[in-house]
């Protein structure tokens, strides 16, 4: 297992994050047995980090992971966990429950939990950060940071409240030009802050990429798994501290284990091969839309179309529903689409306009 110095510490550079455990059914409680299989499996191979926090699995996770790590040594490996304001304002309870939910008395990487351009001033505000603190001077958290999804401005606002030991950031190789991550990466990095990166395959997204795509990285390395190529790049990133993956199998903890086993970054020839396959894979899953607008003077509806097809293109990367909520709050959303049709009449890409509308009108009604 590929190890990385902090401090006085070796941190294994594959972490397990304990987001998506296998479960029983499929919406029951977590397996534990599965769990635990997988856990230990990554434990004997020298998986060393383990993250998890308050609101996982609906709180389940922290208690899981508290359980089936008693039988190591406590010294032998190190928890993550966080403190989300939305779920409980009340850190000082929360962070009680923690410690025995997890079944220790000190947790060695803890974190502020999803910074974003709304919540950042309410952490700030709130007092948790002072009594975090706090309580990293009684040795009950040996190292403070945050995790952050939010735009650069505030992530270098809440990185100048004090020296965080380190900080957790969405990285992969879609998203680091396409959202942006690589200025957030970097003015981390000149903050000397190191990184965890959370969200290297994008939820699943880049474990199986498309067709065409999927082809471009096994003619290139025939042995290697699609997961894999994302894995090796960030290897390529100095201040990546460690690489979570939420892992929900054993195979796929054996998959993972195989990558980290040497550090094996990818070659700028190999980058290249990548950005080639994230570029076909993008054409792919993505509607062609320019934001032309000549689609929304005839619309009957007065939709804002380009706004619907930017938020449609959002959720083909991420299949996360969240980000399609800002349609609910418009006047006019893929709902009160009635088909005619005048759009694509107008459209230069020729995009189907209804069947879009129609399939983003079914998912948000669930």
């Amino acid at each position: 297992m590929i190890t990385k110095p902090y401090q006085n510490d070796q941190l294994s550079l594959l972490g397990m994050g304990n987001m998506r455990l296998p479960l029983q059914g499929t919406d029951g409680p977590i397996d534990r047995v599965k769990a635990a299989e997988m856990i230990d499996y990554g434990y004997r191979h020298g998986v060393n980090y383990l993250d998890t926090a308050y609101v996982y699995h609906s709180g389940e996770s922290e208690s899981a992971v508290g359980e089936m790590m008693q039988r190591y040594p406590r010294e032998s490996f190190r928890l993550a966990t966080k403190f989300l304001y939305a779920a409980n304002p009340d850190f000082r309870a929360v962070f009680a429950e923690q410690l025995e939910r997890l079944r220790t008395d000190y947790i060695d990487f803890y974190l502020i939990h999803a910074i974003n351009d709304h919540s950042a001033a309410q952490y700030l505000q709130c007092g948790c950060i002072d009594y975090f603190l706090e309580q990293q001077k009684l040795g009950r958290i040996r190292h403070l940071g945050f995790s952050a999804h939010c735009s650069l401005e505030t992530l270098k606002a809440f990185a100048a409240h004090h020296a965080w030991d380190f900080a957790q950031l969405q990285l992969n190789y879609l998203d680091w030009e396409g959202i942006g991550m690589k200025r957030q990466y970097e003015a981390l990095t000149e903050l000397g802050i190191p990184v965890v990166v959370m969200e290297p395959l994008r939820g699943g997204r880049l474990a199986e990429l498309s067709q065409a795509s999927s082809k471009i990285l096994k003619d290139a390395q025939p042995d290697w798994s699609i997961p894999s190529w994302a894995f090796r790049w960030l290897m390529r990133l100095p201040n990546v501290q460690v690489i979570l993956s939420g892992m929900s199998t054993l195979e796929q903890m054996q998959d993972n284990v195989h990558t980290f086993e040497t550090a094996k970054p990818l070659t700028d020839e190999q980058d290249a091969v990548l950005q080639k396959a994230a570029e076909v894979f993008r054409k792919e899953i993505t509607v062609p839309c320019t934001a032309c607008r000549y689609c929304c003077d005839d619309c009957p509806a007065h939709i804002d179309i380009p706004r619907v097809l930017e938020c449609c293109n959002r959720y083909q990367l991420s299949r996360f529903i969240g980000d399609l909520a800002p349609m609910k709050k418009w006047n006019a959303g893929p709902a009160d689409c009635i088909g005619c049709g005048a759009c694509t009449a107008h459209c230069p890409q020729s995009i189907a306009v209804p069947e879009l509308m129609a399939e983003m009108a079914r998912v948000l009604q669930g």
